[in-house]
């Protein structure tokens, strides 16, 4: 049977776990709360991050990282703030072309790098992978139809992973560009901040629909400058992970912008909540990046303006109105 180790028992590592095992694979998922692991090995629950969900008896959990090293295949799913150091802690375990397919969808604040550029720093000897698209856990986690972008850059190792993780209800599409694949999943975060301001203003469906057309210009701005290949983040990994994030309330990120745009602090708005926003550490990760590559990117700016205390929300709505009149592109 194969073994696929899972790093991170949240929300989304554990519907990932979950997929695994109902692909046929022992999964063993890494938590930092021992509450987890102790619910999902004897209740086969993950109330704290996934309630309501019963997870398959294949699933173990564990708070030791190097029980990981002997998978098949590693999905690393902690959030992009903290992927680095718990990548660190596994590299002393992990054997040269450990296929690890990155799950987290952000930049790194500190160095501004992708998280293919963090595991080539923590674990050279991987072999990497990312997995992408508009799939939300509590969803993944119940069997609903989901389809994602999975690339690596020997597409052997892509169509290898994807058929120890395929379901009927879980559809993998293989591709090479990781650089495309990576960009689309942190932009479309910070995006989805920026429209549920638009939807906590109640600034109507036109505005909505404006702002995720212009913002999947910058994305594909960015994500070309990258590296990336614009025809990648037309796809899952992008466009449709975009559509999702920015399209209801079950989108952490979409959450704020909403708690945001009626007039809450960021301070208030994540008061409480166990769950990462990844948009809202890598906002000034994406700006200054875009910055550095001389993209503009005037949305995220202005999301970051906003997160920063810099610009009250309606200012930043009337300059992002007033930029000069450009024909779409």
């Amino acid at each position: 049977m194969t073994m696929v180790g899972v790093i991170g028992g949240g929300a989304w590592g554990t519907a990932l776990a979950q997929v695994a095992a109902r692909a046929g694979s022992q999964a063993i998922l890494w938590a930092r709360e021992e509450e987890v692991v102790k619910a999902v090995n004897l209740a086969h629950q993950n109330p704290l991050f996934l309630p309501g969900v019963l997870i398959d008896a294949k699933v173990t959990a564990t708070s030791d990282v190097a029980d990981l090293a002997s998978a098949d295949v590693v999905l690393a799913v902690a959030p992009a703030q903290h992927l680095r150091g718990i990548l660190s802690i596994l590299a002393s375990h992990a054997r040269a072309g450990l296929p690890v397919v990155l799950c987290a969808k952000g930049i790194e604040a500190t160095s501004l790098k992708l998280m293919t550029q963090v595991l080539a720093e923590t674990i050279p000897l991987a072999a990497p992978a990312v997995l992408s698209g508009p799939s939300f856990a509590g969803e993944v986690a119940r069997g609903l139809p989901t389809a994602v972008t999975l690339a690596a850059a020997d597409i052997g190792l892509a169509r290898a992973i994807a058929e120890i993780i395929a379901t009927p209800s879980f559809r993998p599409y293989v591709a090479t560009d990781m650089v495309g694949a990576e960009a689309g999943g942190a932009v479309k975060n910070v995006l989805a901040i920026a429209c549920g301001i638009v939807e906590g203003r109640e600034l109507g469906r036109s505005a909505h629909a404006a702002l995720i057309t212009r913002g999947f210009a910058e994305l594909t701005r960015l994500a070309v400058a990258l590296g990336g290949q614009a025809e990648t983040v037309a796809g899952l990994c992008g466009l449709g992970d975009l559509v999702l994030t920015c399209s209801s309330p079950q989108s952490r990120n979409m959450a704020v912008g909403l708690a945001l745009g009626r007039g809450e602090t960021l301070q208030e708005t994540l008061a409480g909540k166990l769950s990462v926003a990844e948009g809202v550490a890598s906002a000034p990760a994406v700006t200054a990046l875009a910055t550095r590559l001389g993209v503009e990117t005037p949305i995220c700016d202005a999301v970051r303006a906003i997160l920063a205390a810099e610009i009250e929300v309606t200012p930043a709505i009337d300059a992002l109105l007033a930029r000069p009149l450009k024909s779409e592109g």
